[in-house]
């Protein structure tokens, strides 16, 4: 599985985030290793130097072998919040529609 992260100018700290992020990802969607074949992470902070309530969002898209791309978002205060929301919705989506194929 091949985890891709992206951000904007906004955010800092690349080399630590992307290893927490790759971490979350493996730890949420590890049991569909074998369905993924790429997962790309894209983390934003809307409001840049601004503060704002939440103000930071993650849009994960997974590509699934044979199948249409996934994507969910989560928007939260931190980034920490909005990885691991949107690692949960991801989580939620591909079980249930991996969970339909295997019916």
């Amino acid at each position: 599985m091949q985890i891709q992260v992206n951000t904007d100018n906004n955010i800092q700290g690349q080399q630590s985030l992307a290893e927490r992020v790759r971490e979350t990802v493996v730890s949420n969607l590890g049991r569909f290793e074998r369905q993924i074949t790429r997962v790309e992470v894209h983390l934003s902070d809307e409001n840049g130097a601004k503060s704002g309530a939440q103000d930071k969002r993650c849009l994960m898209e997974v590509r699934l072998g044979g199948r249409q791309p996934m994507a969910v978002t989560d928007q939260s205060d931190s980034l920490e919040q909005a990885i691991n929301g949107a690692a949960k919705k991801m989580k939620t989506a591909l079980g249930s529609t991996l969970g339909r194929l295997d019916r």
